[in-house]
């Protein structure tokens, strides 16, 4: 990840926030990343967040230009059907723009 930019920015907010025990750049490089399945591969969200209160936030980060494409699109609906699926536990939120209140929102649900 650059030392700078939207979602060096992102992972900023994370390590400095006070519902955030602990996270992780998910990447599909390493053999035990998290990924959901779409219609035509594995999609693998920027960020993979432990909650104090034991939830997971799963958080993908979009530059403005993809937020709305189709690709996005599916990625948000596979999201929020996984944390629907997940009894409370999960939490799924894609994000642009340095929208990082919206990570409060969802953590206070």
């Amino acid at each position: 990840m650059e030392s700078s930019g939207e979602e060096y920015d992102c992972a900023v907010y994370l390590e400095r926030h006070k519902d955030v025990k602990a996270w992780v750049r998910n990447t599909s490089r390493q053999p035990h990343s998290f990924w959901l399945q779409t219609s035509s591969d594995k999609f693998y969200p920027d960020f993979i967040a432990l909650l104090h209160d034991g939830r997971v936030l799963v958080l993908e980060y979009k530059g403005a230009p993809y937020f709305t494409n189709d690709d996005s699109k599916e990625k948000r609906l596979v999201g929020d059907l996984w944390a629907d699926r997940s009894a409370g536990k999960g939490l799924f939120l894609m994000i642009e723009s340095r929208e990082f209140a919206r990570i409060d929102q969802a953590i206070r649900g």
